[in-house]
């Protein structure tokens, strides 16, 4: 397994330099083509009349298409000549903006993104969702930090749960964990569930190892926080990359992901690879 096309999502109007120094980094290691997109909503402006205020909405739709001219300027210039070739996609739609990303995520085998970010209501429509994209697009997602440099893997921390989503989020993370140097497969359990975690991830570790990939298994006791004991795992392993399942809470939208789906879809610290 390898991946061949990545799909990175630019914010039209901001810098992207960090995302797409990782896409290019993945595109020469993976020899893969890399398709960019980006998307906004039109500004959605009614006067107390009940008619839109045309100028307004006019000046935005050129705002937004010049931001989007210049998203695929730079995603060009810094990818020009490090992928297999190149693509762009873009919208200015009225749907939810995770949902047009999702759909357009049939074509790649990952999607680069940078962390969510929480807008007052008033910018919110203008960003897409990050936790959305994620439940609905069927594919792995790498969520990259804007502090990043660089996609490093030399220590590799596999968050493992006993679920679908976590066993999906593994193998969808082949490619990269055969470049790490260390693999550590780690589960945080109940004290009355040690010992059959202990049996899981030894499981796991063995079917990594089916792969030529070497990783220590790990059981660490749950103490009331999964969220902070993942994070002082990571901490503790220096890791430059998570791997994780993605799990769904609520049908609600805005509870969609929770607890430490939520947390890695914010954190800044490192990467994250994130599978449902």
């Amino acid at each position: 397994m390898t991946y061949k096309t990545l799909m990175v999502h630019l914010k039209a109007g901001e810098q992207n330099a960090s995302i797409l120094r990782v896409s290019g980094e993945l595109a020469e290691r993976f020899d893969a083509s890399v398709i960019g997109i980006a998307a906004r909503q039109p500004l959605q402006l009614i006067d107390d009349s009940g008619f839109s205020t045309i100028d307004i909405l006019d000046r935005d739709l050129r705002a937004t298409n010049n931001d989007i001219e210049a998203a695929e300027a730079e995603f060009r210039t810094a990818l020009s000549g490090r992928a297999k070739s190149l693509q762009w996609r873009s919208a200015v739609t009225i749907a939810p903006l995770s949902e047009y990303l999702a759909h357009e995520a049939r074509a790649a085998d990952l999607v680069l993104s940078g962390p969510d970010t929480i807008h007052s209501p008033l910018y919110r429509p203008r960003y897409a969702d990050i936790g959305s994209l994620l439940m609905q697009s069927g594919r792995p997602l790498l969520v990259v930090p804007e502090e990043i440099d660089r996609l490093k893997v030399r220590r590799v921390v596999v968050a493992w749960k006993d679920k679908r989503e976590t066993r999906r989020a593994v193998a969808d993370a082949l490619p990269l964990l055969k470049l790490a140097g260390q693999v550590t497969v780690v589960e945080i359990a109940n004290p009355s569930d040690l010992v059959a975690a202990t049996t899981r991830i030894a499981d796991v570790a063995a079917w990594l190892g089916h792969h030529g990939i070497a990783a220590d298994p790990m059981v660490e006791p749950a103490a009331g926080n999964d969220v902070g004991g993942l994070a002082a795992i990571a901490d503790v392993y220096q890791a430059d990359l998570i791997v994780a399942g993605a799990y769904g809470h609520s049908q609600i939208r805005e509870a969609l992901v929770g607890g430490v789906t939520k947390d890695l879809l914010l954190r800044s610290e490192r990467c994250t690879l994130l599978s449902h």
